[in-house]
């Protein structure tokens, strides 16, 4: 191929991955946000909510994050039957995810109600951060369902190379979730608690808009509504080892936040800033990942592997770049950024070094995100489950050392965010580059 053709491949490729990129950054971004807006509402209310605040999204954000599969196993399901031309099956597979989702949901939403105050007690937090964490899991509980129907829907939608509609929902959402925060929280004075009831109206309120969406596709396209018991079956199996490969991330967040736990209530507090600013950059990152899980599902559907690895390759340089980009706003904005979430200049003193810490690590997080996202698309869910369990091995030690020597104060968070961004997230760019340059992965077809 000649240097102009390459170049004309090339600005083909970036233009599909931008196309579902850009929107998809939109909806990604507006997930954490959801967390940013609670942390900076509740994070004035003092302390003490903050550091509550951040135990009952660990929990929550595990349970939710274990199910993420209902999404990440959709989306290139969906995509490989689009791209072997069977857009009714895509469909059919994706309403299936839905109604999964939804009973999943029900059953740990009533589970984790009963047992809020056992899940809070895991982390060994002060009495009172106890009972602010108890009170704000508890409440949550009730948009669980929502929040599961939400991935799966979402995942429909992305195998479809729809990111524009989770886009304008996921804006909505926020929105209504920032205004209900602000009202019950400071106008009718539920403290936290008004935080956690904002956020699940919100949450069914999205529910409600992508049921409209999704009943339209299946008229267009004839798919079945009801559920199919074969289905469901099928969605269930083929997430086990997504679900593997979630479990170990979230064990390794779980890990970090149990550790910041043991150094401090004011370093648990500023652990879960670093968390929150984290996930905002992940999902961020994650835009050009959700691209390559639509478009890597079509292309292996259509069996155009070259297609495939232009994909790859574009995306790494997005995933790069984009990360740099990042880290040095990040970098740029971490002395004052803490005062977004509290009003103690203290706390925001305490922060700072640790945002610097998870601005060097940024691109590195690119590359892992992009890859992950390939992988992903790819349907190798087996391979990431593996090293997933690899991954959690590696950083065990680092962190628990992190704990033990890192001291007190803002250098104990900040060896502990080095640990987790660092560390962990270097781990898991070594074995996914491993598997992302041989071709074992590029399986075609159904």
């Amino acid at each position: 191929m000649s240097g102009s053709g390459e170049r004309s491949v090339t600005r083909g490729v970036d233009r599909e991955i931008m196309r579902l990129a850009v929107p998809a950054l939109g909806a990604l971004v507006a997930e954490p946000l959801f967390l940013l807006a609670d942390s900076a509402l509740v994070g004035h209310l003092g302390v003490v909510p903050l550091a509550g605040l951040g135990i009952a999204s660990v929990v929550l954000q595990t349970i939710i994050g274990l199910l993420v599969f209902l999404a990440y196993a959709t989306t290139p399901a969906v995509a490989r039957r689009l791209g072997a031309g069977d857009e009714r099956g895509g469909v059919s597979v994706g309403i299936d995810g839905m109604w999964l989702a939804l009973g999943l949901g029900a059953v740990l939403a009533a589970g984790g109600a009963l047992l809020s105050p056992t899940l809070v007690g895991f982390f060994r937090p002060d009495p009172a951060v106890a009972e602010a964490a108890t009170t704000y899991l508890a409440i949550s509980m009730a948009g669980l369902p929502a929040m599961l129907v939400v991935f799966a829907t979402t995942g429909l939608l992305r195998g479809l190379q729809d990111t524009r509609t989770p886009l304008v929902v996921a804006v909505a959402g926020f929105g209504a979730n920032a205004a209900l925060n602000a009202v019950l929280i400071y106008g009718a004075g539920w403290g936290i608690a008004g935080s956690a009831a904002g956020t699940v109206l919100a949450q069914w309120g999205m529910v409600a808009a992508y049921v409209v969406v999704i009943v339209r596709h299946a008229r267009r396209t004839g798919a079945v509504l009801r559920p199919q018991r074969e289905g469901i079956r099928t969605s269930a199996l083929s997430g086990g080892w997504l679900l593997v490969r979630t479990a170990a991330l979230r064990a390794a967040l779980v890990l970090a936040t149990v550790v910041a736990t043991g150094i401090g209530t004011a370093e648990l507090a500023g652990f879960h800033v670093v968390l929150t600013v984290f996930s905002t950059l992940a999902f961020a990152l994650d835009a050009l990942a959700i691209a390559a899980q639509a478009l890597v599902g079509k292309g292996l559907g259509a069996a155009d592997v070259d297609f495939v690895r232009s994909v790859l390759r574009r995306c790494l340089v997005w995933g790069v770049g984009g990360g740099a980009l990042l880290g040095l706003a990040l970098a740029a904005v971490s002395g004052g950024a803490g005062f977004l979430f509290t009003g103690s200049p203290e706390t925001a003193a305490l922060i700072a070094p640790s945002l610097v810490v998870l601005a060097v690590g940024t691109p590195l997080a690119g590359y892992v995100f992009v890859l992950d996202g390939v992988l992903i698309g790819a349907g190798d869910a087996r391979y990431l489950a593996v090293t997933g369990l690899v991954n959690l091995a590696v950083f065990v030690p680092l962190a628990i050392a992190a704990g033990a020597w890192g001291g007190t104060g803002a250098e104990a968070l900040a060896w502990l965010t080095a640990a987790f961004a660092i560390g962990y997230i270097a781990a898991r760019a070594a074995t996914l580059g491993l598997r992302a340059r041989g071709t074992a992965w590029q399986r075609t077809g159904l």
